[in-house]
């Protein structure tokens, strides 16, 4: 929770669009992607297991172009106008479960965890100096 807190005041801070938010918002952009990953990893070990995303092609009928005239049947009679159908393909984006090895996951997490901290403190070092260029 402890960990949160930095997080929370930097996406307060980078929320709207005056200088200095604009000046916080990139000085904190590489803090922002390792939070976003970590919180990625450690959620993986908690599962036990990783989210993938894939995409899925499929193809449907739509209504496409002019409706096509009547037609005569054999009797001579007109018949109803009929719409043009066309198959049109669409793509779905889809999560599956993946397995994780929970070393490799800890490795990770332990990883992201040694490249945070100097980014923490870089990152308020540069907030500092934002609020410096741009007082508000």
């Amino acid at each position: 929770m402890n960990r949160l807190l930095p997080i929370a005041l930097l996406l307060a801070l980078v929320g709207c669009g005056t200088p200095q938010e604009r000046c916080i918002n990139s000085a904190t952009r590489e803090l922002r992607t390792i939070e976003h990953l970590l919180a990625e990893v450690e959620g993986n070990l908690a599962r036990g297991y990783a989210w993938e995303e894939y995409e899925v092609t499929r193809s449907h009928w739509v209504t496409c172009g002019p409706i096509e005239p009547p037609h005569r049947a054999t009797d001579g009679k007109l018949g109803k106008p009929r719409p043009r159908m066309c198959l049109e393909d669409f793509t779905d984006t889809l999560r599956r479960r993946v397995a994780i090895d929970p070393a490799t996951e800890t490795r990770k997490r332990d990883g992201l965890i040694a490249k945070r901290a100097p980014l923490l403190q870089s990152a308020k070092a540069q907030i500092a100096r934002c609020q410096a260029l741009y007082p508000e």
